[in-house]
């Protein structure tokens, strides 16, 4: 017999809606689905579009979803779409009837006449907190390492998952990570789906740039990452084909109605609110600079070892590590303002560095001031007149040619540094999916969030 409780919203979208009371069954999840890889860059298509589907197909023949799980896999892995998304849906649908309509619905919804969608479903019955910890094991390592197809195919054939693949398949990893999810991570935030009616897909989005600006404000830090505020760009808001409107990040899901009732835009046609590892730096792996490889996103500590240069293009280099191992760094053109923090760095300044590694450049996302560098070795001055000194030949150290008076050698003289110690990150317009915002929290040290 399943428990009956009351609670506030529409159940098949948003149980914290502020909408009159309904009365629910609510039970207990015997299966897990998991899709990936149904979007094109080009074609458009969402696998949060398509997850949906399957849940309100679910509801609609009278299952109950409970959750559904966004997961953002390895930002670094070659063979990715857009965001590298994974999701799982939690329902009490028998497994068999869960897989048909999965199935029925990718059939129908994935850009599989792109090139590089290949997209992959995995159901696992049992409950999510049951999935074996080769299961979530696999899922964890999907957001910071990378995996082969045949490694998915073995895994989820040892734990008797039913799985599909559409042409070479290779979604079948993220499906199979985002069924292992739950039991992988404990940082969770969340994301506020709104979608566009079907005749709409493609068009220009009808959306009040203003009044986001203004719900961002009013909600601010419960939810993040809506906006810009430097370059005034509604960051929420894609510029894709596909069919979300808009989407509203944050770690407080009562907010996220009252936000998207303060934004003006077009119609919404439906909505959805999903748990995420988004926001956490899951991809992030503790290293070293020595071990430092692409394909990887690290958390490195060294020093700065050689100024930073601004490059064709506006992006910014610098040389970071130890004594005898260096690497480059970077902060790129689309970072705008984060770049004038990075040219503010000195060699010798002490830092920890985030970011994935390619071509043997580590991307930046953020950084933390450790030690910085208060003086600079500089030329002395002459204590009569105020002039530099000049050099009074090979280790003679200096004087001043009018005065005749001297020096030992060059002098410590202070440095104004427009730098403080703690955390700075990218401003939201660049920031990964899966990038922790400093607004969140939980960081070793001083925070210096963007807005």
């Amino acid at each position: 017999m399943p428990t009956v409780i009351t609670i506030c919203g529409v159940l098949d979208t948003h149980p914290w809606i502020e909408t009159p009371l309904v009365t629910a069954d609510i039970r207990t999840p015997v299966t897990v689905i998991g899709l990936d890889d149904t979007d094109s860059r080009e074609r458009g298509m969402c696998t949060t579009y398509v997850s949906d589907t399957i849940a309100r197909r679910l509801e609609a023949d009278t299952a109950t979803v409970d959750r559904v799980l966004l997961i953002r896999c390895n930002p670094a892995v070659k063979h990715k779409t857009r965001g590298n998304a994974a999701v799982a849906i939690h329902t009490d649908a028998p497994a068999e009837a869960a897989f048909e309509t999965a199935k029925r619905v990718i059939d129908r919804l994935a850009e599989t006449t792109d090139d590089r969608t290949n997209p992959g479903l995995v159901v696992a019955p049992g409950s999510p907190e049951s999935v074996p910890k080769a299961v979530a094991t696999f899922a964890h390592d999907a957001v910071c390492d990378h995996h082969t197809r045949d490694r998915a195919v073995d895994r989820l054939t040892a734990a008797d998952y039913r799985s599909h693949g559409w042409k070479n398949g290779r979604g079948i990893i993220g499906a199979l990570a985002a069924i292992g999810a739950w039991n992988a991570f404990d940082d969770w935030t969340y994301e506020h789906i709104c979608y566009r009616a079907a005749d709409r897909w493609g068009t220009d989005r009808a959306v009040g740039f203003e009044s986001v600006f203004e719900a961002a404000d009013a909600f601010y830090p419960r939810v993040w990452d809506t906006v810009d505020r430097g370059t005034g760009e509604a960051v929420c808001v894609p510029r894709t084909p596909g069919p979300v409107l808009f989407g509203i990040r944050g770690d407080d899901p009562t907010a996220f109605q009252r936000v998207a009732e303060r934004i003006e835009s077009e119609p919404i046609d439906r909505s959805r609110t999903f748990l995420t590892n988004q926001g956490t730096d899951g991809h992030l792996r503790t290293g070293t600079v020595e071990d430092a490889r692409d394909g990887y996103a690290y958390r490195l500590d060294g020093a700065v070892f050689s100024a930073p240069t601004t490059r064709r293009g506006g992006h910014v280099f610098f040389e970071f590590g130890n004594e005898g191992t260096t690497i480059d760094c970077a902060a790129f053109e689309p970072t705008k303002r984060f770049r004038d923090r990075i040219r503010c760095l000195r060699v010798g300044d002490r830092l920890t560095v985030c970011g994935e590694v390619s071509r043997g450049t580590l991307k930046l996302e953020k950084f933390a001031v450790r030690e910085l560098r208060r003086t600079e070795l500089t030329t002395p001055l002459c204590p009569e007149c105020e002039r530099t000194m000049k050099s009074a030949g090979r280790g003679q150290g200096y004087r001043c040619r009018d005065c005749e008076t001297t020096a030992e050698g060059k002098i410590d003289r202070p440095i104004d540094r427009a730098l403080e110690i703690g955390w700075y990150e990218v401003p939201p317009r660049a920031r990964r999916h899966i990038a922790k915002p400093l607004i969140r929290g939980g960081f070793d040290a001083e925070t210096h969030p963007e807005r």
